[in-house]
């Protein structure tokens, strides 16, 4: 392939690198729900195996969200957002799940992931806005058991989707009863807490697999987690500006449609 070739797949990924960092720091997520279908897109043109590189986004995904959940979650830090003692409640179990979603990344197809992300996702949409299940869960945030299996399954499911975890923890932690704007900081925070040991055991998992994109560690592609990278960790702190111009209502229902489209996207993708 030539340059000209070429160019416009860097744009592209440049591009959705921009928008992934604005959903960083506007919704506490890591960007994964925008830049692994990117990434897949991107792989799929240029010929590589379905299942390798949907392996290969999700990986490179959770080494990207690394730079950008740093970069939204020191935002939201210096807006007294990010609730440190849910940090130290939910951090080992969500770091121990999400290492082990990493290193079990190759024994599930790509479609099995996106069906079981696209229904917990349609699940949590629905739970943001209908106030009847809030107010059962929140009945259980003060449980620190409750709390850390939560916090296993996020890092879990989050590993395995290339997400930074703010699609799960984020309406969780306001289902337990968290305010709004708290839930989005301290889920940008915990997206870091996922992403490093997801993205090591995607390095791992993926060490011997075939027909991986060139310059590929793992199952984390080196050229486009620094092309991606750069342009989400740039955009992310304007998302995190943005979150804080919103009332509550706002963002729980920008969170709602925004989780509800990712699922149905999700599953359409695993059916069709």
């Amino acid at each position: 392939m030539d340059l000209m070739t070429y160019l416009p797949l860097v744009v592209a990924l440049v591009a959705s690198g921009i928008v992934a960092g604005i959903m960083a720091g506007l919704l506490g997520v890591g960007g994964g729900i925008v830049m692994v279908p990117a990434m897949a897109l991107t792989f799929g043109f240029l010929g590589f195996d379905p299942e390798v590189y949907q392996h290969v986004s999700v990986g490179t995904s959770l080494a990207i969200i690394i730079s950008t959940g740093l970069m939204s979650a020191r935002a939201h830090h210096q807006r007294g957002a990010v609730m440190v003692d849910v940090l130290k409640l939910w951090g080992v179990p969500i770091v121990v799940a999400s290492l082990l979603g990493g290193l079990m990344a190759r024994i599930y197809s790509g479609d099995t992931l996106r069906i079981i992300f696209g229904v917990v996702a349609i699940f949590l949409a629905f739970n943001v806005v209908l106030p009847v299940q809030k107010m059962l869960m929140a009945s259980l945030g003060g449980s620190k058991l409750t709390n850390r299996i939560s916090a296993f399954v996020v890092g879990y499911i989050s590993a395995l989707m290339g997400i930074g975890g703010g699609s799960l923890s984020v309406p969780t932690l306001s289902a337990f009863g968290n305010p709004m704007h708290k839930a989005v900081g301290t889920g940008a925070a915990l997206g870091v807490l996922i992403a490093i040991p997801g993205a090591l055991g995607f390095v791992i998992s993926g060490w011997t697999v075939d027909g991986r994109p060139p310059f590929s560690l793992g199952y984390i592609n080196i050229p486009a987690m620094i092309v991606i990278g750069v342009a989400a960790a740039i955009a992310a702190p304007y998302g995190a500006a943005l979150a804080h111009r919103l009332d509550k209502k706002q963002l729980e229902r920008v969170f709602a449609v925004f989780l509800l489209i990712v699922g149905l996207r999700m599953l359409w993708q695993a059916i069709s």
